[in-house]
């Protein structure tokens, strides 16, 4: 019987994939769906997995869709991996899933890696309940849902890329004030990670005169911490 899988690849180090992601890969599936076949070929190579793959990524999943679900009517099991993580958070794989659910195609979802989990346990924040946004908006919208954030009374996690770091954490400390306190991770599960944590005032200064590489992750704490 077909399915659809949804495995998640490491965000870093190579030793985070699970011996059931690298079963599914190399036993379950016809074919693999990549964000970028390049990368995941690097992986497939290191676990010595043979497998075809097909490119679903955000340019092509509209116009990628139908036929991807009409080869799993056809009885075809698919694995849908992203470049690092788990897919769907923050990543492509929400269409498919819901393409697959309406046409009653059974999804398993493999637990693993994902940024944010560990950012936000390290951040030394309350984390029993929190908002995960994902990705700001960049343009439209974006002043509204900082503001949103500022006044939000659980922990809330952003991602973010290095070029734009300080310009959130500054409009973040613009709405929230500058004793905010925050956590700022990058490079999660590999050699350079690293997890600055302080106000937001603190951390914007050791941003300013720090270069910021790898993917971000930003905790921020909450209106009544």
């Amino acid at each position: 019987m077909s399915k659809l899988y949804l495995v998640p690849t490491p965000i870093g180090n190579l030793e985070d994939i699970t011996l059931r992601a690298i079963r599914i890969l190399k036993e379950e599936v016809d074919l693999i769906l990549a964000e970028d076949t390049r990368k995941t070929g690097i992986l497939l190579k290191h676990f010595g997995i043979s497998k075809p793959m097909t490119a679903f990524h955000q340019h092509n999943e509209h116009q990628q869709l139908s036929r991807i679900v009409d080869r799993l009517k056809s009885g075809e099991s698919m694995a849908l991996v992203t470049d690092a993580g788990t897919p769907g958070i923050s990543d492509p794989g929400f269409l498919l899933s819901r393409a697959c659910v309406k046409e009653g195609i059974p999804i398993e979802s493999l637990p693993g890696p994902t940024a944010f989990v560990p950012a936000l346990l390290c951040s030394g924040l309350p984390c029993e309940r929190f908002l995960f946004e994902g990705f700001l908006p960049q343009k439209k919208g974006r002043m509204t849902r900082i503001a949103e954030i500022a006044a939000s009374q659980v922990t809330v996690v952003l991602y973010e890329s290095p070029h734009r770091l300080l310009k959130t954490l500054q409009q973040l400390a613009s709405v929230a004030g500058n004793d905010r306190p925050v956590s700022v991770s990058r490079e999660i599960s590999k050699i350079h990670e690293e997890h600055v944590r302080g106000t937001l005032s603190e951390v914007i200064r050791h941003f300013i005169t720090s270069e910021v590489r790898g993917e971000i992750v930003v905790v921020l704490g909450s209106s009544t911490h």
